[in-house]
């Protein structure tokens, strides 16, 4: 009985603490006040608002306003008449062994056959061939039997004389670059990569716009991607019009589109670099046929010019011959023809192909293509 008394009455004592309690305000902590958005340095952020459950609003990013294109200052190049003349002084140096050897070789008192064969061999080394350098050595040594003294004067005067008539001085070496009517003249480059084609292009380009004429360039070598862009640069420079597509392109249409663009333009010339990396004859006789082909729907093709690296030799004639009989070259435009290359390489080129040189590179310069003069060449390789 007592110790029911006891549960009952510790029963009550916790219904009146728990009572109490209930009855005692509830101590909050304080809330922090509401910020604005408006309030808020730099405003509210996206994320700010999404976790708010207010709606995102997207913020277009800052314009960026493009850096603005360097002008590109359009340059006046030289003519094209007495640039081998300017040019003379690189010739002369690059060719200076091969003329000065010649000279002492004839100047001597006595010409005996050891004499004779030296100087047969000096000419075969400057890669003139056999059968011409034959030739010239035997009408020298005919000519120099008849005159009996040999001045250095006379001597030079002699070499000179037989050289120029090697190379051919009534070789006609003009360019066909005249209009017809409303049709522009056009100009195909062909050659293989790795002979200076598409920079002889530019560089051509630059020639014909020191005479005078309006040039576009038509970038047909698709299979390099970076032929294009290098022959965009060239015409830039010289204000010159510029039609190329896409890499692995028909280069049959970008030259048809070229000769279109370059009738409705109103330009004098066309020219248009073609691709050299063709690994069978059969590859080369279809592309270069079908894209000269496709051009004459619009607009005769005067000048074929075939672009061959003066060092390369024997390698280059090679080659030469396997254009010669894919297309109709009119021209030969001889690059690299400074350091170590030989002068005699002209004759021997126009000898096995029929054709005449037109035109020579002598260095790396944007003007260092120059039309080519059998005199001033042959003055140059033999020095003053």
């Amino acid at each position: 009985m007592e110790y029911l008394i006891v549960i009952a009455a510790l029963a009550a004592v916790a219904l009146i603490i728990g009572g109490i309690t209930l009855l005692r305000p509830r101590r909050t902590r304080p809330r922090p006040p509401v910020e604005r958005p408006s309030e808020r340095t730099g405003g509210a952020t996206a994320a700010d608002e999404a976790e708010a459950g207010a709606p995102t609003i997207e913020r277009a990013p800052p314009t960026e306003v493009p850096a603005p294109r360097p002008t590109v200052e359009i340059e006046k190049p030289p003519p094209g008449a007495g640039r081998l003349v300017r040019l003379r002084a690189r010739l002369a140096r690059s060719q200076n062994t091969f003329g000065k050897t010649l000279l002492g070789l004839l100047s001597r008192d006595t010409l005996d056959e050891d004499a004779w064969e030296e100087i047969e061999d000096t000419l075969i080394t400057a890669d003139m061939g056999t059968s011409v350098a034959r030739q010239v050595t035997d009408d020298l040594r005919t000519r120099v039997q008849v005159l009996g003294t040999r001045s250095p004067g006379e001597v030079r005067a002699l070499l000179k004389e037989e050289l120029v008539k090697q190379i051919g001085p009534d070789l006609d070496r003009s360019l066909r670059t005249e209009a017809h009517g409303d049709r522009p003249a056009v100009l195909m480059v062909v050659g293989v990569n790795g002979t200076g084609k598409t920079t002889t292009c530019g560089k051509l380009g630059r020639v014909l716009v020191g005479d005078g004429n309006t040039v576009l360039l038509g970038a047909a070598d698709t299979f390099r991607a970076a032929a294009a862009d290098q022959l965009e640069t060239w015409g830039t420079r010289v204000g010159a019009q510029v039609v190329r597509k896409d890499e692995g392109a028909d280069p049959a249409s970008v030259a048809f589109d070229a000769v279109k663009q370059g009738i409705e333009s109103k330009v004098n010339v066309v020219i248009i670099d073609t691709a050299g990396r063709l690994h069978t004859k059969t590859g080369l006789m279809d592309e270069l046929g079908k894209v000269k082909r496709v051009v004459e729907k619009q607009a005769a093709v005067d000048e074929v010019l075939l672009v061959l690296d003066a060092t390369t030799g024997q390698n280059g004639m090679q080659q030469a011959r396997v254009f010669a009989e894919v297309v109709n070259v009119t021209g030969v435009v001889l690059t690299k023809l400074d350091g170590t290359a030989k002068g005699g390489i002209v004759v021997q080129v126009q000898r096995e192909l029929g054709v005449p040189v037109k035109l020579v590179g002598l260095g790396e310069g944007p003007d260092d293509l120059a039309p080519f003069e059998p005199e001033a060449f042959v003055d140059a390789i033999l020095g003053d």
